[in-house]
């Protein structure tokens, strides 16, 4: 259904099912799968592709026109997934370069007034918080929870299932599995509770995450010591070498020591 006092451009192409509230407004290049719902004053910018079931609440902005001077006009684009779920104010630029573009992929939540700039990609399963704040070229993995008003600098990577809790200022790299808090950003332990009631880990799996982030985090050593006691003392398995390739593609580059009362 689509309501006569929305706006659609006659180029966009709208799946099955599709529900357009009054006051939305559906630019040209537009396309958005079946069963979405789309509410009052969302604008859909040219270069939205939208999947299936996905709704967006009041006053978003989808593909709006990316914050970066090196965008020079050129036509691109942003990917959201299917069973997506953007609340009010929500404001999501797409890229600055045809090939590749913003993505918020299948099965997220992004609450209200969020910002995520230009060329970020937010894999499946995340929740991003009132307030969060994305910076342009951000890399957040699957199943990671944003709390609120968290902010992510530009190029920041974040590992897949981590917490960060809320009003963190985070400009390093996140290895994946862990929680971050305060101001500076600073490691706070191990995700267990998530790690182990919403994703499937088994204790002993919980154990090896704990042991590697006590080398790299209290060993007292260096990084790359730490990355060594961590290949030596724990057996191999796709999750220790998650942590460890993640670090080292990121050049080591990742948020700082343990906070301490």
């Amino acid at each position: 259904m689509i309501s006569p006092l929305a706006y659609v451009n006659p180029a966009a192409k709208l799946g099955a099912d599709v529900i357009v509230h009054p006051f939305a407004f559906i630019d040209k290049d537009v396309e958005i799968g079946d069963r979405c719902e789309i509410m009052p004053y969302a604008s859909i910018m040219k270069g939205a592709r939208i999947g299936s079931n996905t709704k967006i609440y009041n006053g978003a902005i989808i593909s709006a026109d990316p914050q970066d001077f090196r965008w020079k006009g050129d036509d691109t684009f942003c990917y959201i997934g299917d069973n997506v779920i953007i609340r009010e104010q929500v404001i999501i630029n797409r890229g600055i370069r045809p090939e590749g573009g913003t993505k918020v992929d299948s099965n997220c939540c992004v609450m209200a007034e969020s910002h995520i700039g230009h060329d970020s990609h937010i894999a499946p399963y995340c929740v991003l918080g009132n307030g969060v704040k994305i910076a342009g070229d951000v890399v957040v993995e699957d199943g990671t929870i944003l709390s609120s008003n968290v902010i992510l600098n530009e190029g920041v990577h974040v590992g897949s299932k981590v917490l960060i809790k809320g009003g963190c200022r985070v400009s390093s790299n996140v290895p994946p599995y862990i929680i971050i808090a305060h101001n500076p950003a600073t490691y706070y332990g191990v995700n267990s509770v998530v790690l182990s009631k919403h994703a499937g880990f088994t204790p002993e799996q919980i154990d090896d995450i704990a042991k590697a982030y006590r080398h790299i985090y209290q060993s007292s050593t260096s990084l790359f010591n730490a990355l060594a006691r961590i290949e030596a003392d724990i057996e191999p398995s796709t999750i220790r070498d998650e942590i460890v390739n993640f670090i080292r593609r990121n050049n080591s580059r990742i948020v700082a020591n343990r906070f301490e009362d």
